[in-house]
């Protein structure tokens, strides 16, 4: 409460302009005078007037003792009453009293008012003393009672005049000293605005310069401040200025790079993948009705630069679908161990040959997810983990950790990952060479550096981020998290599909490009189709007249020759066989496309997808689940 009481004034005076704080200081000196000087005469005003009152009674009394001593003596009343009466008709007394020596009342004269106060009424008394005679005996005495209220009334007056003349001359010093403070504190308040405009800093600031004083040099040192701060400005602005344009060249240049990119991967993908999808055919052909051991090597080795380019194509061109959009999420509930176990058929002949173990731990768990992309996420970390072993193995399993959500790992026993290389591993085209620093070669290649990129890019379609721990030397775990599903008991407890044999299906493989058409041809003879092939619609028409009924399987390229898209073969497809009531046959579209607005309508009407280039395993499992599908659609 005490500092409070303290601060207040502070706080007041920190309140008030420059020039109410000038105008106080002037004022104040003149005010303190002015009612000291006041106070000190109204007093001694008052202290005279009283004095002379005193002086007057004092001169009444003696007189009046005078001239009634000898009536005194005598005893004659009627003269004492008369001197009573005449000594109070003097000015300003209004009692006259004349006593004897024993203190009786022989003369009153009494004009004093009941409701006077007795402050305004000065008493004095004289002894009657004959200062003729010996020992000086008083015979008697007078009593005078003068009365102060004119007195009063005429220091009350004098004290109005000289207040009137105090507020009129603290006026006038209040007028003066306000114009004084004005004139004073001008230079300083044309500094504040000069240097509010400054802040601003839009154009040069300048004050005139006053007089020769102290504001003076202060003036001209601001000008000097201001003139060197604008020039400062005015380079600091062309700087931003052409660094704010150099930065937008610069992110112009960025994004036109990366749509560059973009562009030309899905401009020159169809050409790519073109040669690369025919020799992929090709190279599993090879193999096929052949026994020689020598043969078998060379051909094992022509597959794993073909493995390691369509690898490396496609770590490439998935990162490509995933920037341009064609990669759509489709949410739906569906039990883990499913998607596990494709990754163990995808996986336990890679690790049997790099003489690893693929452990997946067993589970009930169901997860709400788009299928299809947590597939390739586990593809991706699994092939990672097996990629970078060289002894034990990789684990995958699953574990519900809280708030509805699912905690899927992966890990492995390889070599690890430093710390340095932590932030970065999921970086496009970020790379870390463990074999090299191992002392390893393998002769397996390590990637582009993408395929934890795209996995990142998959994960985040999915609302979720993969995290990674790892020791060096002690291996790495990948994980992330996705919500829980209630598990449904028919499905649960539904037998897993058996293979779809493919052996006398009647396939019609409809692609533009004659080595594509010749190697899948020989590989889809080799799994024991009845296989018919055609370049556009007319012919795929003419192909299809030479089997007694409708196709069971129909694989074609989205882009055919003359401008004809897979779309419209298989719409003219249906109309020919719907004609004659025949059931409709399993559909796949093959596409080098990645552009999302080329492929939103294959997206819509749900047929499979595949993007070239297409490795056997996948061209069988496509053939299989599409042939199924049909079937359970019938």
């Amino acid at each position: 409460m005490d500092m409070a009481a303290d601060s207040w004034p502070k706080r007041l005076w920190q309140r008030r302009s420059l020039m109410q704080r000038m105008a106080f200081v002037a004022l104040m000196p003149a005010l303190i005078t002015a009612a000291l000087l006041a106070a000190f005469l109204a007093q001694r005003q008052l202290v005279n007037l009283r004095e002379m009152a005193r002086s007057n009674a004092d001169a009444i009394a003696t007189q009046a003792a005078s001239i009634s001593l000898q009536p005194l003596r005598n005893m004659q009343l009627r003269e004492l009453n008369r001197i009573a009466d005449s000594v109070g008709d003097l000015p300003h007394v209004i009692r006259v009293q004349i006593r004897s020596g024993a203190g009786q009342i022989l003369a009153d004269h009494n004009e004093l008012d009941g409701n006077r106060k007795p402050a305004e009424v000065l008493t004095v008394v004289r002894e009657m003393v004959d200062r003729d005679q010996p020992g000086g005996v008083a015979e008697g005495s007078v009593r005078v009672d003068v009365s102060l209220h004119e007195a009063i009334a005429m220091q009350r007056a004098s004290l109005r005049h000289a207040l009137i003349a105090l507020l009129v001359s603290l006026l006038l010093a209040g007028v003066l000293a306000w114009q004084a403070a004005r004139w004073i504190s001008a230079p300083l308040r044309h500094l504040a605005g000069a240097v509010h405009q400054l802040g601003i800093g839009d154009r040069p600031v300048e004050v005139p310069v006053t007089d020769r004083t102290e504001i003076g040099e202060l003036q001209q040192g601001f000008n000097h401040a201001a003139a060197a701060l604008h020039d400062i400005q005015s380079g600091m602005r062309q700087q931003i200025e052409q660094a704010t344009r150099e930065l937008a060249h610069k992110n112009a240049a960025l994004e036109a790079a990366s749509l560059a990119r973009s562009r030309f991967l899905a401009a020159a993908s169809h050409d790519l993948r073109q040669p690369l999808y025919a020799l992929t055919l090709f190279s599993s052909a090879l193999s096929v009705d052949e026994s020689r051991p020598e043969q078998l090597d060379r051909i094992a080795h022509i597959q794993e630069c073909v493995q390691s380019l369509d690898h490396l194509f496609n770590e490439l061109l998935d990162l490509s679908r995933l920037e341009t959009g064609a990669v759509q999420v489709e949410i739906s509930e569906f039990p883990l161990a499913q998607v596990f176990a494709e990754v163990t058929r995808n996986f336990d002949m890679v690790a049997e040959q790099r003489e690893l173990q693929l452990l997946i731990h067993p589970t009930r768990l169901w997860v709400r997810s788009d299928r299809t992309m947590l597939s390739r996420i586990l593809n991706n970390l699994v092939s990672n983990a097996l990629r970078f072993t060289h002894h034990g193995g990789a684990l995958l399993g699953a574990r519900r950790c809280g708030d509805g959500l699912i905690r899927i790992e992966v890990w492995d026993t390889g070599s690890g990952i430093a710390p340095e290389h932590l932030p970065n591993v999921f970086d496009e085209f970020y790379r870390i060479d463990d074999r090299a620093d191992a002392g390893l070669d393998d002769g397996s290649q390590s990637g582009l550096g993408l395929g934890l990129a795209t996995v990142q890019r998959l994960a985040e379609r999915l609302d979720t981020e993969v995290q990674v721990k790892s020791r060096l030397g002690r291996g790495s775990v990948f994980h992330f998290r996705l919500p829980t599903a209630d598990a449904s008991p028919d499905e649960s407890l539904a037998p897993q599909e058996t293979p779809v044999d493919l052996s006398g299906k009647r396939v019609l493989v409809v692609d533009d490009d004659p080595a594509i058409l010749s190697g899948v041809r020989f590989l889809l003879r080799s799994w024991g189709c009845e296989v018919e092939v055609a370049e556009d619609r007319l012919q795929a028409m003419e192909a299809v007249e030479n089997w007694p009924g409708p196709p069971d399987i129909v694989i074609s390229d989205l882009q055919l020759r003359g401008g004809t898209r897979g779309m419209e073969l298989f719409a003219a497809l249906d109309q020919h066989y719907q004609r004659d009531g025949d059931t409709p046959f399993a559909r796949l579209l093959v596409t080098g496309e990645t552009r999302v607005d080329h492929l939103r309508e294959i997206i819509a009407a749900n047929i499979p997808l595949l993007y070239k280039p297409v490795s056997p395993p996948q061209l069988r499992s496509a053939m299989m689940s599409a042939w199924t599908s049909s079937r359970a659609g019938r």
